[in-house]
């Protein structure tokens, strides 16, 4: 088999995304499934009928460290939360480094720390609070790479610490903590107060002082708070930890707690925890799709549950040594976490013929679930009488938890009785955004984002020209039924933006009582949700049992971080000084440009730029760089100011220029100047600072030329109108998008994860 033939030859962003993703090297594709299935020819069935895909991590990385590679299998960890100290927290900086380079997301939770203004004997006389030290772990994050890729960091803090508030309020500064999710553990104390309107106590006890800080403030005003933030920039999210605590295996185990959870806040784990992942692709179980004699094909899955925990289990005892920390290969070892999860759950409903988030749905996920549960639970303790069970395995204490007895049979209960379990943790519904866009279909248990996507592309004539792209399961409803029209699809073709929350909400719900880990969720809505909407939808889901919740607000200002300015500049039409250039051609520059300048402070000292502009398009046309007195290398500088120039003077238009630039990396004397004085220019590296200096010096220039434009004398406008018309993205509409880095088309946001739907692009928030 062909990787062309596994996902369709139609199937081009898949074949793609498998390319760039997952194939090590060239390899076949026939090679690829024998290294990530290891041999187990049970489980490479499962994944040629694509029914089954084990986590991004194990699908890249599997078998590699045979070839010296420093690699792990695990998407994620958490790591032991930093003690009021400061060896401790640096200590901790240290772990996310080293656990970044291995290719592992990070949680850290900062409750430990004390609050700003408690006292300390050193120098400081006070603290600078908790939250100061998140920019550290988030820098942390920024400088260590993973193949291309940055880290993926969750920083939480409990309701109840002073310095939550700080914490809330951070992020609303587009420019702070960029590469950290956060999140914030919310008890049930503190939602009873929400509901009765009372008060809150905030309350922290320095033990190396004894010094107690308490703080009372109003529930419903901290909540509101926290509401509203999230409203408006998409975090932070709310942890309902007692509800994390109280609802999986350990939940009656003395001497186990959670330290904190992942990036994606699917996978609570105790300190140094990690956990494997894999999912399950439910819309392959589906017999007789979109007819009256549709249904569910229950016993497959319970045999493909079944291989899959056997697999994952393969893949922890061969990937215990190549964690990157002792601590991780210790907690793994002493807990055996697995994480087998679902995806394509909307598609399996279409199949069937229901709608999600109504009644029907609900039942359906709910026996799905169950399903799951039971089987996992059940093959769970086949292995441990194969192999043992978990080194901390208390059978007496698991089987009197309420999630076991709320999730299995008698059968499954009788296995456990007599073998225990080989893992403590089994079933979890993490972001499968890149496996789902690779084999076309729905991602995790979220609904269908869009039944088409708007796609571009420029005609002969320079013309834009759009055109729409139907999902694969519109694409395929469509073709069986002679429908030409997405207008035509029946009404169980909901959308994330066409539900009720309440909705959403419901599904997730359900099937949070047959995961005993938790679940990756981000609710999408649309642009007119309102602050009071999204603290109903809060209370609901506290209501309802979920263990964590966020949302995405359409157009929030969120986008400020996550759209980046070059992908916002890609979506204008590209102006360049040398149109109509042949190859090799080089404009002359005239003396009628424009100039203006900007004072860059980099990590070595400042540096002046000077940008040379064509009065009539606004095109970058010649850059010069000189440093300042305790600036960086001239000839350096120099010989980068002559490259951008002759690029310029070539044809090359400033958004590929900039990117370029943007894409050099970071320098640590730029991140130690940015950590201790915080008056860097924006960027990582001196030829991002250019880079940056340079947009910002060009939108000026095409401001300038617009107001031009509506009152020049109609001389100049004359002499404007003969030059090339950006495309405006100042419109309600175009800001509300946000756009791929590679290839400029609009992203959608799912299970917290940003999707192109173009070229596979992807990312975590």
């Amino acid at each position: 088999m062909t990787v062309e033939e596994w996902l369709g030859e139609e199937n081009q962003l898949g074949t793609d995304i498998w390319e760039k993703k997952y194939c090590n090297e060239g390899e076949s594709f026939e090679e690829w499934i024998e290294r990530v299935s290891g041999g187990n020819t049970e489980i490479a069935g499962y994944i040629r009928q694509k029914k089954f895909l084990f986590g991004g991590r194990i699908l890249s990385n599997r078998g590699l460290h045979e070839q010296g590679r420093k690699v792990t299998y695990s998407n994620c960890y958490v790591v032991d939360p930093p003690e009021d100290n400061i060896e401790s927290i640096f200590d901790c900086a240290k772990k996310l480094a080293r656990t970044y380079s291995y290719g592992g997301g990070c949680g850290v939770d900062i409750s430990k720390l004390s609050p700003r203004g408690a006292k300390i004997n050193n120098a400081a006389k006070e603290t600078s609070g908790s939250v100061s030290f998140m920019e550290l772990y988030s820098l942390v994050t920024a400088l260590i790479g993973q193949n291309g890729r940055r880290g993926a960091l969750m920083i939480s803090i409990d309701c109840s610490h002073p310095d939550v508030e700080e914490f809330i309020d951070l992020k609303t500064d587009l420019e702070k903590v960029t590469k950290a999710n956060i999140s914030v553990r919310v008890h049930e104390d503190f939602m009873e107060a929400v509901k009765k309107n009372e008060d809150y106590l905030l309350h922290y006890t320095r033990e190396a002082t004894g010094e107690v800080i308490e703080r009372t403030v109003n529930a419903r005003d901290l909540f509101r708070r926290i509401a509203e933030t999230n409203w408006d920039y998409a975090e932070p999210g709310a942890l309902f930890w007692d509800r994390i605590e109280g609802w999986n295996l350990l939940s009656n185990t003395k001497d186990f707690s959670y330290a904190g959870v992942n990036p994606c806040a699917e996978e609570p784990l105790p300190a140094g925890g990690s956990c494997l992942l894999g999912s399950i692709n439910l819309s392959e179980f589906v017999q007789n799709p979109f007819t009256d004699h549709a249904q569910f094909d229950f016993e497959g899955l319970r045999h493909c549950v079944d291989i899959s925990v056997r697999a994952l289990n393969e893949v922890l005892d061969e990937g215990l040594p190549l964690h990157p920390l002792k601590e991780q290969q210790d907690s793994v070892a002493k807990w055996r976490q697995i994480g087998l999860g679902i995806m394509g759950l909307a598609d399996c409903l279409i199949k069937l013929g229901l709608t999600y988030g109504e009644e029907d749905a609900v039942a359906m996920c709910d026996n799905i679930g169950f399903a799951m549960a039971d089987s996992a639970i059940a093959a769970s303790a086949l292995l441990a009488k194969e192999k043992g069970p978990f080194d901390a395995c208390n059978t007496e204490e698991i089987m009197s938890t309420p999630y076991f007895q709320a999730n299995t049979t008698e059968k499954t209960r009788e296995l456990t009785r007599k073998y225990g379990l080989r893992n403590s943790q089994l079933l979890t519904i993490a972001p499968t955004g890149t496996l789902s866009t690779m084999l076309g279909i729905s991602g995790g248990i979220e609904p269908v984002y869009a039944n088409y996507y708007e796609r571009k592309t420029e005609s002969l004539h320079g013309t834009d020209v759009y055109y729409k792209v139907y999902t694969k399961i519109a694409e395929s409803y469509m073709k069986q039924h002679g429908i030409k029209s997405d207008s035509d699809l029946p009404d169980y073709f909901v959308t994330a933006m066409t539900l009720d929350y309440r909705q959403r909400i419901d599904m997730q719900s359900v099937w949070q009582t047959h995961i005993d880990a938790s679940i990756s969720s981000t609710v999408n809505v649309p642009n007119r949700f309102t602050v009071e909407e999204t603290e109903n939808l809060y209370l609901y889901a506290y209501e309802k049992g979920l263990k964590g919740i966020t949302i995405f607000r359409d157009g929030c200002k969120r986008i400020g971080i996550l759209n980046t300015s070059e992908s916002k500049e890609k979506e204008s039409k590209k102006i360049s000084a040398g149109e109509g250039l042949k190859r090799g051609e080089i404009l002359l520059v005239t003396d009628d440009v424009v100039g203006k300048k900007r004072k860059l402070t980099t990590g070595c000292g400042s540096l002046h730029c000077i940008a040379l502009f064509d009065p009539h398009t606004g095109a970058l046309l010649e850059t010069y760089l000189s440093k300042g007195s305790t600036g960086g290398c001239n000839n350096f500088m120099v010989g980068l100011s002559r490259m951008i120039s002759i690029s310029a003077r070539g044809g090359i238009d400033i958004e590929t220029i900039v990117d370029q630039l943007n894409s050099s990396g970071s320098c640590p004397s730029y991140t130690a100047r940015r950590v201790s004085r915080k008056d860097t220019s924006k960027g990582a590296c001196c030829p991002m600072a250019v880079g940056n200096a340079l947009m910002d010096m060009y939108n000026e220039m095409q401001d300038e030329l617009a107001e031009r434009r509506g009152a020049g004398s109609e001389k100049t406008a004359k002499k404007i109108e003969k030059a090339p018309k950006p495309k405006a993205v100042n419109t309600e509409a175009e800001t509300d998008k946000m756009y791929c880095p590679e290839c400029g088309e609009p992203l959608v946001f799912e299970e917290g994860c940003n999707i192109c739907k173009c070229c596979g692009w992807s990312k975590c928030h």
